[in-house]
């Protein structure tokens, strides 16, 4: 009874359930009856870049975006939340990580990786850790901030608008397995995510709830310095690249990548996911993961149309590691987003960076009373998943 109430708490709105896409919605829509679907606020960006209609952030007028009457200030803030908001890595965490395996039954490249993810647990404590650790609760703050937009059509290259920042904070639970809950408020907008460890789900004001695509995988905040043991599963298949030198660090490379099967559950109409890869840098010193970096490139091929490529990179520069109950976890760190657009044969191309500066201000292990009942989804996704 205590479930069912909780789920009638959480029914915040009463659209239909659309799925979460990680690349632009390719279908163009009347200009009478548009309606934002997920990314859509990533191509009107675009629109809005190429139409020249930026406004100069802190000026007392705003441009509009070419539908809604939405002002570019707010476009931007909705792009910085759409891309850097709540991510999710390219795979599936692995149910053993630390599983045992005779060396001569695997390539050099995943031996060397299973190593260098065994000495990252060492560094960060986690193979001494005497008591288990069954959930988190972590409060941070963040500045994002959209940076420059770089057009190019072939001759010419123009950069467009400024580095306008916001403030933000996030609270985020997690509880094992692959439960996580997560309130992001940059501005006065907020994005609430989660996982009950089968569905992943967001909400955001424009976009209404949304629920992942593909296979279930962990949220990209836990994995970049927070949960070593969920950064040790996600890397358990890795192959080692070799070495790179990232600042004054001299760094192994591991490399995991979405199988084609699980890319091809994500795709959505004429939008297809050709590849989501991850990099992990762990440095040969420390033993640390110190840059974890990730791209994603969508196609979009519509019925007489061009084809267009959209390519999302995320590279995040993690330190500030220190010891919280036994275990090193990262307390600064700096993301960089790009989101490219590019298509298969014309020389036109759109590229706007962005950034976020993050601190974690408090983390604590083992909470009391935190259950399942905390990770319950919203009503609407809940009704859906279990629909025969």
């Amino acid at each position: 009874m205590a479930s069912r109430a909780r789920r009638k708490q959480q029914r915040w709105c009463t659209q239909p359930l659309t799925p979460l896409m990680e690349g632009p919605d390719p279908e163009m829509q009347e200009e009478g009856t548009k309606k934002e679907s997920s990314w859509e606020v990533i191509r009107e960006w675009f629109r809005l870049q190429k139409g020249g209609g930026l406004a100069v952030h802190g000026s007392s007028s705003f441009s509009l975006s070419l539908y809604g009457n939405i002002p570019a200030k707010t476009q931007d803030l909705r792009l910085l939340l759409g891309v850097l908001g709540c991510p999710l890595a390219p795979i599936p965490l692995a149910t053993d990580p630390l599983r045992r395996l005779h060396i001569k039954d695997i390539p050099i490249e995943t031996s060397s990786a299973l190593y260098i993810i065994q000495q990252y647990l060492a560094a960060t404590g986690c193979l001494k850790q005497e008591k288990e650790m069954k959930n988190m609760y972590t409060t941070g703050t963040m500045k994002m901030i959209c940076c420059e937009t770089e057009i190019s059509t072939g001759k010419s290259v123009k950069s467009l608008g400024t580095r306008s920042g916001e403030n933000g904070c996030f609270v985020l639970w997690q509880m094992s397995p692959g439960m996580w809950s997560l309130e992001l408020v940059v501005g006065c907008n907020k994005v609430v995510a989660g996982s009950n460890g089968k569905i992943v789900w967001r909400h955001t004001p424009w976009l209404g709830t949304h629920a992942a695509k593909g296979p279930h995988r962990p949220l990209r905040r836990i994995i970049q310095g927070l949960d070593p043991k969920s950064t040790a599963s996600l890397f358990a298949k890795a192959q080692c690249l070799g070495e790179k030198r990232i600042g004054e660090d001299d760094c192994f490379v591991l490399k995991v990548a979405a199988d084609r099967a699980a890319v091809m559950e994500r795709n959505e109409g004429p939008a297809e996911v050709i590849r989501h890869v991850l990099y992990g840098y762990f440095s040969q010193k420390s033993g640390l993961l110190i840059y974890l970096e990730d791209s994603h490139l969508t196609r979009v091929q519509s019925p007489g149309n061009d084809t267009v490529y959209w390519e999302t990179t995320i590279g995040t520069s993690l330190w500030d590691y220190r010891d919280v109950d036994g275990v090193m976890i990262a307390h600064e760190g700096r993301t960089i987003a790009t989101v490219f657009r590019f298509g298969e044969v014309s020389m036109q191309h759109s590229r706007t960076r962005m950034e976020e500066l993050w601190v974690i201000d408090d983390v604590v292990f083992n909470v009391p009373g935190l259950s399942f009942d905390y990770f319950i989804p919203p009503a609407d996704i809940f009704d859906v998943d279990n629909s025969p």
